[in-house]
């Protein structure tokens, strides 16, 4: 049996205006965390490969790696951050 639901557009059409906005805010906040947990994913790899230089070979980072790790993962939400207000922004001043 197959446990996902198929919803067709005749089916989002029967929905009432309340119920579509409710279905467009779910599916707007589904598409933000799968985008945040794909930065994290993408974050993760980018400042492992930049921070870790040395083979591992306890449960413990070396500080100066941790400390990289954690300084790269900071910058690079900072960056998003940034970009996702200037772009909030423009939306704003293109929609007025």
């Amino acid at each position: 049996m197959d446990s996902q639901a198929t919803v067709s557009q005749a089916d989002i059409e029967r929905l009432s205006d309340k119920d579509k906005a409710d279905l467009r805010q779910v599916l707007a906040k589904e598409e933000q965390r799968n985008f945040v947990q794909q930065q994290s994913h993408t974050f993760t790899e980018i400042c492992w490969k930049k921070c870790i230089t040395s083979n591992i070979k306890s449960n413990v980072l070396d500080s100066s790696e941790g400390n990289c790790l954690a300084n790269c993962v900071e910058r690079f939400f900072d960056v998003t951050i940034t970009t996702q207000k200037h772009l909030s922004a423009m939306r704003n001043q293109a929609g007025h």
